[in-house]
């Protein structure tokens, strides 16, 4: 056992003072200055970054960082504050900004980052169209980086509601060497979602050339999904067509007796199409294998 001496015991009572004091510090600042101020004061110290980076003298990977868990706080601050109407995350984007400045590989960064920003009001900012700025410079930085690509197009089809857009990002993505096989197939459900239903059976048609078998098997439901909106298109516009008495419901047999069909059309499947006798919509039946069908956006 070593001796203990004066030498030694006394740098540690001078270690356990200087604890003392800085635990008394605390307290006594804590009962002068309310918390909740250092945690919602809305303060960025550097907002450019071209000054950051000089200012760094060479440790940008520490500064980003730091300025990442500054973004963290923000962001979690500013949700966590109790009124709503308050929330404003006005300083995300620029922290996010500085961060991926500094460190233009940051990719838990640019991707958590864009979720952050593209989040709805009050949850977030609600600023989807700066999300999927502060991507497109991860991908100019990382262009063979396929989850960029995928990210913006979720972007695009979640908080835009813009399929079309989505696919020729998921699209552009799915053309990378290291992208995942399910990435194509995403895209055309995108457009098949949306109003370019040629490209999307082009998609699907390449599909169908797959060595996987899901694939393939996706591609042919797909495909016969596609083939099942046209019909909706063409029978709809037909039924509205045909005049009808006052008050009289829509209907596959009337249609029949009148002679405009010679018989209740059924879809790829197989399975009679649905007639809303209201509105005269036709839909594909529930009892469908094509169902669920997928869910038609018009692009803005």
């Amino acid at each position: 056992m070593t001796a203990v001496t004066p030498r030694t015991t006394v740098p540690v009572v001078a270690a356990i003072a200087c604890l003392a004091g800085a635990i008394a510090l605390q307290i006594a600042r804590d009962r002068v200055f309310r918390r909740d101020v250092a945690a919602t004061q809305a303060f960025l110290y550097v907002r450019s970054p071209a000054a950051i980076k000089r200012l760094t003298l060479g440790f940008d990977a520490l500064a980003a960082d730091l300025y990442w868990i500054r973004a963290i706080q923000h962001y979690g601050g500013e949700r966590l504050s109790s009124a709503a109407g308050s929330r404003t995350y006005h300083l995300l984007y620029p922290l996010l900004d500085l961060t991926t400045t500094l460190d233009p590989y940051f990719n838990i960064a640019y991707r958590f980052g864009a979720i952050f920003l593209s989040e709805q009001h009050p949850g977030g900012p609600g600023r989807p169209d700066q999300a999927v700025a502060l991507l497109r410079r991860g991908v100019a930085v990382q262009p063979d980086k396929w989850q960029y690509y995928h990210d913006i197009g979720f972007v695009y089809y979640w908080s835009l509601d813009d399929p079309t857009t989505a696919a020729t990002w998921f699209q552009r993505g799915s053309e990378l060497p290291d992208a995942p096989a399910w990435l194509k197939p995403l895209a055309a459900s995108m457009l098949t979602q949306g109003t370019d239903r040629t490209s999307a059976r082009y998609l699907w048609r390449q599909i169908l050339n797959s060595d996987e078998e899901w694939l393939r098997r996706s591609a042919e439901r797909a495909l016969a999904q596609l083939d099942a909106l046209d019909a909706i298109d063409l029978l709809t516009a037909r039924v509205k067509a045909v005049p009808r008495a006052p008050g009289q419901p829509y209907s596959w047999e009337s249609m029949v007796r009148a002679g405009h069909l010679r018989g209740i059309p059924p879809d790829p499947s197989g399975t009679p199409f649905e007639l809303d006798p209201q509105t005269g919509e036709v839909r594909v039946s529930p009892s469908s294998p094509l169902m669920p069908m997928p869910r038609v956006t018009r692009s803005r």
